[in-house]
């Protein structure tokens, strides 16, 4: 689902938590993203310190258009996610979106998958098809984690929830696709996010199964609008415009269906 409004914003910190020793909860006041967002769709994160130029993007994890928040929960990795770590109630942060493409949600039984930080913008989607009328029997999800979970009990709350681990630290052991298959969990469209070999793997599981799957790319952003080619992924079919096999995940997704792209 595309949407085509997008919004410059000094947005101001409402909360901030730490869910684990490296990922942060940051909600803020963006009321403009927060009517206009869907599910799929990312922000960029401005920093306040000069030689770090390029802003940050951050898949949205919540919105609560009454009150005109956005939730983003991130890994800190960096210089400039650890600029934002430091970020507190009534600071501002210069945040633009909301960006990319999102999923199409109409489906009945939705199988839901995500991986590592790819995990926050699932909940975005479960909260969504809750809303729309899928009940916690019919919303089946498979969480994969490094080790320690987060965001699980908020899940649960909603939806059938699976875990697991490649160390077997937490739920079962194995990636997502392992999961499915040991406990048989099927649907009628696979939605996904998380790293590359995660992905990889969830194509070819809706491949052998003939399900459709769409899935949220992860890569390297500089614009975050389209202009700088900088992540561009490789597809099966050439650009109608560009007459290339290549997409620009920020702008033309970063949701694809599965069958388009090359992992």
């Amino acid at each position: 689902m595309e949407q085509k409004d997008k919004f410059m914003l000094q947005s101001e910190v409402m909360t901030q938590t730490k869910l684990t020793e490296d990922i942060c909860s940051l909600t803020l006041k963006a009321t403009e993203i927060a009517k206009a967002a869907v599910p799929g769709q990312f922000v960029v994160l401005y920093c306040k310190e000069g030689s770090r130029m390029l802003p940050r993007p951050i898949s949205i994890c919540e919105v609560n258009r009454a009150k005109g928040t956005v939730r983003l929960v991130y890994r800190i990795v960096g210089a400039g996610t650890r600029e934002f770590s430091t970020l507190e109630p009534g600071d501002t942060v210069e945040v633009m979106g909301p960006l990319g493409n999102g999923y199409q949600m109409d489906i009945a039984e939705p199988l839901l998958m995500g991986g590592g930080i790819g995990i926050p913008p699932m909940l975005f989607l479960a909260k969504e098809l809750s809303a729309k009328g899928i009940t916690k029997k019919h919303l089946q999800v498979i969480l994969g984690y490094r080790d320690t979970p987060f965001l699980a009990d908020e899940f649960k709350k909603i939806a059938t929830v699976y875990i697991t681990s490649d160390s077997g630290a937490v739920g079962r052991k194995g990636n997502v696709v392992d999961c499915a298959r040991e406990m048989n969990v099927m649907g009628d469209t696979i939605f996904a996010c998380g790293p590359t070999p995660m992905l990889r793997a969830v194509k070819r599981y809706a491949y052998e199964n003939d399900l459709p799957a769409q899935i949220s790319l992860e890569e390297h952003m500089a614009c975050g609008i389209g202009a700088c080619l900088a992540c561009v992924t490789r597809t099966v079919e050439p650009d109608e415009h560009f007459k290339v096999n290549t997409r620009r995940v920020c702008k033309d997704g970063p949701v694809f269906l599965a069958e388009e792209v090359e992992l």
